[in-house]
């Protein structure tokens, strides 16, 4: 089946997000009949009121400087060194094009 992008309305902050095809498609593989409700911010709001999702608590950010376009984010993990770390942007774009190389 063929996705496209749609623009849904987050029911708490009532701003629009987008349910990219991307995310459909998953839906529809693990069988999830419904579609999201909520924005990013406002589920990752509702998890950290939840005491961190199953039980883990708030999840600590560090600091670092995207190896791609060389901005400045956080991650949720301390990074070794050994091996690049992305921005969410450009993380994305790389899963996205190693996905389409299949």
């Amino acid at each position: 089946m063929e996705y496209e992008d749609k623009t849904l309305t987050c029911v708490d902050c009532g701003q629009p997000f987008t349910f990219s095809a991307e995310d459909q498609a998953f839906h529809a593989e693990k069988g999830f009949m419904n579609e999201p409700k909520r924005c990013r911010a406002c589920r990752q709001s509702r998890r950290s009121e939840r005491n961190g999702g199953f039980g883990q608590g708030a999840r600590e950010a560090y600091p670092v400087v995207c190896a791609e376009c060389g901005r400045d984010t956080t991650v949720p993990f301390v990074p070794r060194g050994d091996r690049p770390v992305y921005c969410s942007d450009c993380f994305s774009q790389r899963r996205t094009a190693s996905r389409t190389s299949w």
